[in-house]
């Protein structure tokens, strides 16, 4: 099953900026093979259920082996049975309504 996940990994105890941490977790998602889009808050992933979890928990353990003693982790997903959504296809469905003339 695929699924897009929208995911916020936050080490605690390593200072104010995370960057470093962010940018090892997507270095390692980009070398899983999956899908990423960053964010100002995040990161979306799109790939195979057990792949992008995989990766997630890999995730964990690579934040952890940097020094962070804890890490708190927000995951928002979505999966569809009913057909092949990507990530791109719901960002244009968004923006292909805002380049329409408005229904006021």
């Amino acid at each position: 099953m695929n699924v897009i996940v929208d995911l916020c990994i936050v080490p605690i105890g390593v200072g104010v900026s995370v960057s470093e941490y962010v940018t090892a977790c997507h270095r390692l998602l980009n070398r899983c093979g999956l899908k990423t889009q960053l964010h100002a808050y995040g990161t979306n992933i799109e790939g195979e259920w057990d792949a992008v979890f995989a990766a997630i928990k890999r995730c964990h353990e690579v934040v952890h082996e940097m020094g962070a003693p804890r890490i708190t982790t927000t995951i928002k997903l979505g999966t569809r049975t009913d057909r092949d959504q990507t990530m791109a296809d719901k960002v244009k469905s968004v923006q292909d309504k805002l380049n329409s003339p408005a229904a006021d």
